[in-house]
């Protein structure tokens, strides 16, 4: 377990800690894939993986390297000259570089330290990690030109596996783009996504299936965050020790998630703050932010900051139905929950504000839970429990005088036709009986049913006298 001085006191120590002891709970998929990657006949490779901060990119790269010959850098900014001879120290514990003292006469630009790499080698497999390798392509801007005119002489001569990361979400995904010098040369791309709730449970094990589903809703499935999280003390304590105290890790996340990781800059978190208050729409968000958010809005959702929210029945490219809302569950408790007491908390007034922020927890839990309740559905979907033929599951509404809002559908076949209609409350006990009624009167709206119709309901505890025909799920479901 964290301790609170090792969170305030060195946070390099807690990523160490971190990367060591708890990520490979998961990322089997990402594992197995990097792994196939490495296990290719072809000689030379590249390998791209990229994510958002904190969400596990050096815990897995490190679990992946274990038992390879590995050159693993992580980029920061430096100087050029300060990251080569780091590079050098690095390479010669890796490599016998022969008669050349690399701490001496360290390599001289990236030609050099790519030909070294390739020719040790020439015979058996070397990885070499870039981490954060946009931190590096600042202060060499032509690195990319260097890595391909060295690949494109270098492939087939060498068993050299070359894997570049890095958290800049934008560069990453241009490094990607057609006119990019490294286009189609890139063998395997990988983005790393934060925890689902299954996953997220397996971090939370002495935690009640209530309890797990509570913090996935607070802190989302970054893996650190879940990771500060006491599973020994209460939910007053946790939040007064990270929210509720001057510098408190959570406290201070959220302003740095902010800081560093928003491509559109100011206006893209004045877009944040809109959705966070309630501006759901495109029309009220523009009139809020006073300027166009069409482009940040759209890097915000491929951020996963941001989630765009369409009735499930209909074609998202032809629709102008759609809502938006903070997608990430950390950045919507801060943004509602906690931000607007962040000055009295740094003043020090933590202590009397966390029974005002915990009174909000049940009305902001309830759309997040909604959330897990159809994360939960895709997997039952994918393990064919739902039907053969399921193609989409999502939220249904409509904007007519008497609206009709549904919090899961399952659409089958090429016709779209809704086989499942579920319905989630964060209550501990729901009366199967009386939501199955409400569903079969909403599912009416849709515009295609197939029969017979199945319903899911959702509790956080119980659901009580479940029919045949409705599938009960509880947290102990979603967070096993």
């Amino acid at each position: 377990m964290v301790t609170w001085g090792s969170v305030t006191s060195n946070v390099g120590d807690l990523l160490c800690h971190y990367a060591r002891d708890v990520e490979f709970l998961n990322r089997e998929r990402e594992l197995e894939l990097l792994e196939r990657w490495w296990a290719s006949p072809a000689a030379s490779k590249l390998a791209l993986l990229w994510g958002r901060r904190r969400v596990g990119k050096t815990a897995l790269l490190q679990r992946f390297a274990d038992g390879k010959r590995t050159v693993f850098h992580t980029g920061a900014g430096r100087p050029l000259g300060d990251e080569l001879r780091i590079l050098s120290r690095v390479v010669a514990g890796v490599i016998d570089p022969g008669v050349r003292d690399l701490a001496a006469r360290p390599f001289r630009d990236w030609d050099d330290l790519l030909d070294t790499l390739a020719t040790a080698a020439a015979e058996e497999p070397l990885l070499v990690i870039l981490d954060e390798f946009p931190d590096l392509t600042a202060v060499a801007p032509d690195l990319e030109n260097r890595i391909r005119a060295f690949w494109d002489r270098a492939r087939g001569r060498t068993k050299l596996r070359l894997l570049l990361c890095g958290s800049a979400i934008r560069t990453m995904e241009a490094i990607q783009e057609e006119r990019a010098p490294l286009y189609g040369r890139i063998e395997l791309t990988l983005l790393l996504q934060p925890f689902r709730p299954h996953e997220a449970a397996l971090m939370l094990r002495r935690l009640s299936p209530p309890e797990r589903a509570l913090v996935w809703g607070l802190v989302g499935g970054i893996p650190l965050y879940l990771e500060w999280w006491d599973q020994d003390a209460s939910v007053d304590e946790n939040l007064l020790r990270l929210v509720c105290t001057p510098g408190g890790p959570l406290l201070t996340a959220g302003e740095l998630a902010l800081a560093s990781e928003l491509d559109g800059g100011e206006l893209a978190r004045r877009i944040l703050y809109a959705i966070a208050a309630g501006r759901t729409k495109h029309s009220e968000i523009e009139h809020a932010v006073r300027a166009d958010p069409a482009r940040p809005l759209e890097r915000l959702v491929r951020l996963g900051f941001v989630e765009r929210m369409i009735p499930v029945t209909l074609d998202p490219r032809r629709t102008r139905l759609r809502l938006y809302r903070v997608g990430d569950n950390f950045l919507a408790f801060w943004l509602a929950l906690v931000d607007p007491y962040r000055a009295e908390i740094e003043r020090g007034l933590g202590r009397s504000i966390l029974p005002v922020l915990t009174a909000g927890l049940d009305d902001f839990l309830g759309p997040r839970y909604e959330e897990a309740f159809r994360a939960h559905l895709r997997l039952l979907a994918e393990k064919g429990a739902l039907g053969p033929d399921v193609v989409a599951i999502g939220p249904f509404w409509t904007s007519e005088a008497e609206p009709v809002e549904i919090d899961a559908v399952a659409l089958a076949g090429r016709a779209r036709e809704a086989v499942l209609v579920g319905e989630c409350k964060w209550a501990r006990r729901v009366d199967s009986r009386r939501a199955r009624r409400d569903l079969e009167r909403k599912s009416a709206a849709l515009p295609r049913r197939r029969e017979p119709l199945r319903f899911a309901v959702c509790a956080r505890e119980a659901v009580e006298d479940a029919e045949a025909d409705v599938v009960p799920i509880s947290a102990a479901d979603i967070f096993p």
